[in-house]
């Protein structure tokens, strides 16, 4: 088994520049605010901070590519560093405090491009999410004061509590019907929105969660948080990894059932 301890230094390092960024600009009065191509919001913080660990990586593992939302990618090799600089950023720009900063090192091995160190860091719920490929999952401050996280045993729907983004992805994609069904079977649903309800699923504290459009940059860092916690990411597919354009993640036990509910 490859040892990652190195690289997930430097993510925790890569987490502290981006907070800095990120808490300095949050709720600034005078925050810039543009409309991408695809009509979703980006804040100067984004920009900021991508450009950062950019930098940083450039210093420190000159030889890996790196993928980000805001500045696309760059370089090529077996190693890939992805970012997404504030994964919630419609929050981040109303003053919401549920959003964070997402890295995650994906390494090329025999079933294809896999994340292997994820980091999600929520500064303004001063709250850090960790992981790395055979090592478990932790939550903390650093490395050093951590507390190791599992998924819950909940094994029926009826007592499962399940997390999602929003509904309207769901209707533009037909699957409103499915997913409703889904919501009236369980114990209780939550709209958490983003990251937070897979660090959830990671917890124990939420058995379920599924969003019907993602790009990698919002689950490569979650997927392997929740699987080192002892639970599944796949798309609605069932296909394991990052690479469907969508996520299901789950406690293992009732995956089968979230994708027969939704797939």
């Amino acid at each position: 088994m490859p040892d990652y301890h190195d690289d997930l230094r430097l993510a925790h390092v890569l987490a502290d520049h981006a907070d800095s960024v990120t808490l300095e600009r949050f709720k600034a009065l005078d925050l810039k605010i543009d409309t991408k191509p695809d009509l979703t919001p980006v804040s100067d913080a984004d920009k900021a901070v991508e450009d950062l660990l950019r930098n940083d990586l450039k210093r420190a593992r000159p030889r890996d590519a790196v993928m980000g939302e805001e500045f696309g990618s760059t370089g090529h090799g077996p190693r890939r560093w992805v970012i997404d600089p504030i994964d919630g950023t419609k929050n981040y720009i109303r003053g919401v405090p549920v959003w964070a900063t997402l890295i995650a090192l994906m390494e090329l091995g025999e079933g294809g491009e896999r994340p292997v160190v994820g980091m999600v860091s929520a500064p303004a719920l001063n709250r850090r999410w960790w992981a790395a490929k055979g090592t478990g999952a932790f939550t903390g401050r650093s490395l050093t004061k951590a507390s190791k996280i599992q998924v819950s045993d909940v094994a029926g729907l009826e007592d499962a509590s399940f997390a999602y983004s929003s509904l309207t992805g769901w209707e533009d994609r037909g699957r409103l019907d499915a997913f409703l069904d889904l919501s009236r079977t369980v114990w209780r649903t939550r709209a958490y929105g983003d990251f937070w309800p897979y660090m959830m699923v990671a917890e124990g504290s939420v058995d379920i969660c599924a969003e019907p459009e993602l790009s990698l940059w919002d689950m490569a860092a979650t997927c392997v948080i929740v699987e080192e916690a002892g639970g599944r990411f796949t798309g609605l597919d069932g296909v394991p990894g990052v690479h469907s354009g969508n996520a299901a993640a789950s406690n293992g036990l009732l995956h089968g059932e979230l994708l027969q509910r939704l797939g």
